[in-house]
């Protein structure tokens, strides 16, 4: 499994004018291409009367499916654009759709390439792009008497927190990293003078900085 990707936070759009075109980005973040091909389909409802809706889409830990549309718009002018965007910024996992609406200024195939480009930046910037990291849940139980220790030292590190349990001894849910879990267990294991029973359990993707 990955242990770090970018993506988009949300699905976002943004117009933009060129030439008397409007050009309307959307993108989504997507975990398959069956919902890839809904999302698609859902923009192409809202905008039935588009002169064209021009996608790409890139899904997989390594970016197994990739797959691209021009619409109607000439072969290479929108689709091909839209996923060099996606591929330029290193994003996994995500849909891109730009909708076009002719404006009545024929734009030419370099135009056509830099509009649709435009397109595709500006529909990320509104789903803002985000780092997804893989944390690893450790689990530690430990007696009351070291409570008071172990949390002042996860804090002074930072080290993200979920769940803890109250009852004949402490358990506290640690989320470190995942490349970092095995130090982390060792870590905690000198910190209580090994007197804390440590496992551990999912591995959970959180946004980094949150």
């Amino acid at each position: 499994m990955l242990e770090a990707y970018k993506t988009v936070r949300a699905a976002g759009s943004k117009e933009i004018v060129i030439r008397k075109s409007r050009f309307i980005g959307h993108c989504k973040p997507v975990e398959s291409e069956e919902e890839a091909a809904a999302f698609i389909e859902d923009i192409k409802k809202q905008h039935w009367n588009a002169t064209h809706n021009c996608s790409a889409y890139v899904i997989g830990e390594r970016d197994e499916i990739q797959k691209q549309s021009d619409d109607g718009e000439p072969s290479g002018t929108a689709g091909k654009p839209i996923l060099e965007v996606i591929r330029n910024q290193g994003l996994k996992n995500v849909a891109v759709v730009v909708t076009r609406y002719f404006g009545g200024i024929m734009l030419g195939a370099g135009g056509l390439i830099r509009a649709y480009t435009d397109g595709a930046v500006a529909a990320l910037e509104a789903g803002e792009v985000i780092r997804r990291v893989l944390h690893r849940e450790v689990i530690v139980e430990l007696d009351y008497t070291w409570l008071g220790k172990v949390e002042n030292e996860l804090r002074s590190r930072n080290v993200r927190l979920g769940e803890t349990v109250f009852a004949d001894k402490v358990t506290l849910t640690c989320l470190p990293v995942v490349g970092e879990s095995e130090a982390f267990q060792a870590w905690m294991v000198d910190l209580t003078q090994g007197q804390s029973v440590i496992s551990e359990g999912a591995s959970i993707f959180f946004i980094e900085g949150e």
